[in-house]
């Protein structure tokens, strides 16, 4: 960052509510020393509110914390005692209810405490910037702005930055700066209208399918089923978003948009409907009390029939002529589909995808500097896979407004607005394109903006691009059907993998022995980084078996392991952390694609594999360069090994890290056992490694997924030392900065451990004995019982007397024996086999 004499050292967050106790655990998360307020509980307590507040973020799922301890970082505070600690923050975070009177009046009695430099910003969702500016003295509006922020904060990319009409510029600017580096967010910069950008759009498209859904007589259910993954939104679609969101939140920002927006051609959108009204007067208001527009009843979804208003059991189908039009390849194919089709459901989505863009188009110039802050305002605030805009041009942009002025002309859009100039100027232009590699289109100036330049951005080697924007990934320097290797024009090597969810196989094993013999002959460093996430799912040992490769290697795309490109996947990625223990066994079993190991009875070719994988951690390890593994997403199983043995890890607070294989009946053995028998032996006290021995075995034999990256450093797959970034798209440049950084050191790899002390067969009796208490007590099952036994035995360093020393390839070998001895076994086998087949673990 240019600029440093502004530095966020402490801040503050008022209100202890859903939105303001997370904004404080994303502070935390990014080592911000936090006080969080609220009005003061008993006499007794006074900080009983906001204790409350805290405690519940930890039970909180998807967790508000990156790590449980890190609550007690959160220093508790009241409006009565402790407004004088204001005056030493730098930064102070307003995000009590959505009360314009409440909001103003808080700023009055917070005034007169804050520091001289402190900047004071609202979370609000949609009230005026400017008038909430007019509570403070004029000599403090200057340091006061908009930072909204989307639930929930720690996983949501967007923030909304807004200005009132006297912010500060340079303020504006460094506060920009402290949000994509520190706190790792996607900031746009939006004008005070009400709703800002992402909301506008967002709930504006809510409300038109609503309104669409309702005048073709759809149940919500088919709706939802039309309007999520289907054409690429989150899987909660409209109403489980809406549902999500709170009914009682939506008819509040619906009634916003309704009294703020009096002129907007669109305004007969903005009602509560009275299905909606009728849900929030007897309190079902959503997933908060379990009941809105669905109820789970049992293990049945149930959803509200709007005209019986009961609940029925969901069961919408989308009509098969559909799905296959929308798997058209071509997205000028598929819309002239959709608006030629007479299937209602085709006509429904046309409605909402023709009000989409209409809406967009008039409204831009006044919610928004330029097409890409719209488009990136909705896909990083609501999980589109693209903006509005993207979705047009890649449709055609004549051609869709042509469509749309026809529609205006018949009376079939709710607006009679004209679609303004500078649409049909671009319709008649030789690219007909509002995104470009040379930037987006601005309505106020009708040319194309460039990206920001702010010097934060300079960090950004490859920012989330739009349709349009090109990626030219460096200059390569070999390239296999597996890997490449390229450069930036440095000279540090950066390897990337071409398979799918990058899995590793005997390919991509020689791809990375190559890089790294290349990277020692000409390059002074070698970082594995993935053009899109995730690091790796770990080892493919179809590739052992010289079988062809399937079509779909994952399964169906509902089922496939989400590619956890913030926020697109986040749905469907936090249902399956919420089961981690399912999307683990079934992910590992689908990676290794073991059904074709056993059909084909070539475990020999399995062998040699693990024998390759081994090796090939064992040069990232000992490589005459530094190695530094850049990780964003998953990084399990083999994944993980890689990581484990490069000499730094760079990973992205939403990194989900783990040894995994205990899944579906086998263990780590491309050096994970060996590694974390290695760093108890160098953490031992007098020579004893079996203390924490025991704490890295219960992470491998419970399958342990890291569901952050400082959990990874809990749980030991990352050290103290590796490097946690917030922003994910800065995570290159931090990578290579740590290579170049061990590279100027004089790097020299570390020196082959020889004599590493085991636990031996004391350590191994004492593992067995807990696992005899748990099978007995029916805890475990026999099978489980083998395969603990397996990792102790191995982990432990075998029969030996403790103590005993050993080097690295007596743990290697351990690992090779094990796992076939596994992979050989009746049981493991039924493991995979069943999870293949129905996508659930096996007890055995």
């Amino acid at each position: 960052m240019a600029d440093k004499s502004f530095l966020v050292r402490k801040a503050a967050v008022l209100g202890a509510g859903v939105m303001g106790a997370q904004i404080a655990a994303h502070l935390v998360n990014a080592n911000i020393e936090t006080l969080l307020f609220e009005l003061p509980g008993d006499a007794d307590n006074p900080n009983a509110n906001v204790i409350k507040a805290v405690e519940k973020l930890k039970k909180q799922e998807p967790a508000p914390l990156s790590v449980k301890a890190k609550a007690t970082c959160i220093q508790p505070a009241n409006y009565d005692q402790h407004l004088e600690l204001l005056k030493d923050c730098d930064l102070v975070i307003e995000a009590i209810a959505e009360r314009m009177d409440w909001k103003r009046d808080l700023y009055t009695k917070v005034a007169p405490y804050l520091g001289e430099q402190t900047i004071f910003a609202s979370n609000t969702s949609g009230l005026s910037i400017n008038q909430l500016a007019e509570a403070f003295p004029e000599a403090l509006r200057h340091r006061f702005c908009g930072i909204h922020f989307f639930n929930p904060p720690r996983y949501m990319h967007l923030v909304e930055l807004i200005p009132c009409k006297t912010s500060d510029a340079q303020m504006l600017d460094h506060l920009e700066e402290f949000l994509v580096t520190y706190l790792g967010k996607g900031v746009i910069r939006a004008k005070d209208t009400p709703n800002f950008v992402a909301n506008r759009i967002g709930v504006f498209s809510l409300l038109a399918t609503m309104h669409h859904g309702r005048a073709f007589d759809f149940g919500f259910d088919l709706v939802d089923a039309l309007t999520g993954a289907l054409i690429g939104r989150p899987k909660s679609a409209t109403f489980r978003t809406a549902d999500v969101v709170g009914l009682d939140t939506l008819a509040h920002v619906i009634n916003t948009m309704r009294d703020t927006l009096p002129e907007d051609p669109w305004h007969p959108y903005f009602a509560v409907p009275d299905w909606l009204q009728g849900l929030i007067e007897i309190g079902a208001l959503g997933e908060k009390v379990k009941r809105g527009v669905y109820q789970k009843i049992k293990n049945e979804i149930h959803v509200l029939d709007r005209v019986a208003q009961t609940y029925r059991l969901s069961a919408a189908e989308v009509d098969e002529d559909l799905k296959r039009l929308l798997k058209y390849s071509s997205p000028a194919e598929k819309f002239a589909a959709l608006h030629n089709s007479q299937q209602p459901q085709a006509q429904f989505l046309w409605s909402i995808f023709r009000d989409l863009f209409h809406y967009c188009a008039v409204q831009l110039e006044t919610i928004a500097d330029n097409t890409r802050d719209l488009d990136l305002a909705v896909r990083w605030g609501f999980g589109w896979n693209q903006g509005p805009f993207e979705i047009w041009q890649a449709a055609g942009w004549k051609q869709i407004a042509n469509w749309i002025q026809e529609d205006i002309a018949a009376g079939k859009s709710m607006s009679q607005a004209p679609l303004p100039q500078w649409v049909m100027a671009i319709a008649e232009s030789g690219m007909q394109s509002v995104h470009t590699t040379q930037g987006s289109f601005a309505p106020a100036s009708g040319k194309t903006q460039l990206r920001s330049k702010l010097p934060v951005y300079q960090r950004q080697l490859f920012p989330d691009r739009l349709i349009g924007e090109e990626a030219v990934y460096g200059e390569t320097i070999f390239e296999t059907d597996a890997v490449r290797l390229w450069h930036t024009g440095d000279r540090i090597a950066i390897l990337s993998f071409k398979s799918k969810m990058h899995t590793i196989g005997a390919d991509v094993l020689e791809g990375v022995q190559q890089a790294i013999k290349e990277a020692e002959q000409n390059w002074r460093a070698l970082v594995i980084w993935q053009t899109e996430p995730p690091f790796s799912a770990g080892a493919n040992l179809q590739k052992a078996t010289e079988r062809p490769k399937p079509d779909v290697q994952y399964g169906s795309a509902s089922s496939a392991p989400p590619l956890l490109k913030p926020p697109t996947a986040f749905q469907s990625f936090l249902k399956k952390l919420r089961k981690s223990t399912q999307a683990t066994v079934l992910q590992v079993a689908r990676e290794l694609d073991l059904a074709d190991v056993l059909m084909g009875k070539k475990l020999a070719e399995v062998e040699g594999m693990i024998k390759q994988f081994q090796q090939t951690s064992q040069m990232l390890r000992y490589s005459m360069i530094p190695t530094v593994a850049a990780v964003d997403g998953l990084a399990l199983g083999g994944g993980c090994e890689f990581v484990m043995h490069c000499d730094r890890a760079v990973a992205t607070l939403e990194s989900y890290i783990g040894l995994v294989e205990v899944g579906v009946g086998l263990l780590p053995a491309g050096g994970g056992c060996k590694e974390f028998a290695m760093r108890a032996a160098q953490n031992a006290k007098d020579g004893d490694p079996f203390p924490q021995l025991k704490y890295y075995f219960q992470t491998v034999a419970m399958a342990e997924l890291a569901k952050s990256a400082e959990q990874a450093k809990e749980l030991g797959y990352l050290r103290l030392a590796d490097i946690v970034v917030m922003h994910r798209f800065e995570l290159l440049h931090v990578a290579k900065a740590q290579a170049l950084a061990l590279a100027e050191a004089g790097y020299r790899p570390p020196l082959r451990a020889r004599e590493i002390p085991v636990a031996g067969n004391t350590g191994i009796a004492t593992i067995q004995s807990q696992l005899v208490n748990l099978r007995e007590g029916g805890f475990i099952s026999e099978h489980d019982n083998l395969i603990a036994s397996k990792v102790a035995h191995v982990m432990c360093g075998g029969d030996l007397t403790p103590g005993s020393l050993v080097d690295e390839d007596w743990f290697l070998e351990l690992e090779r024996a094990a796992f076939m001895e596994l992979l050989a076994t009746e049981k493991t086998q039924a493991r995979i086999e069943h999870t293949l087949k129905t996508g659930k673990p096996l007890r055995n």
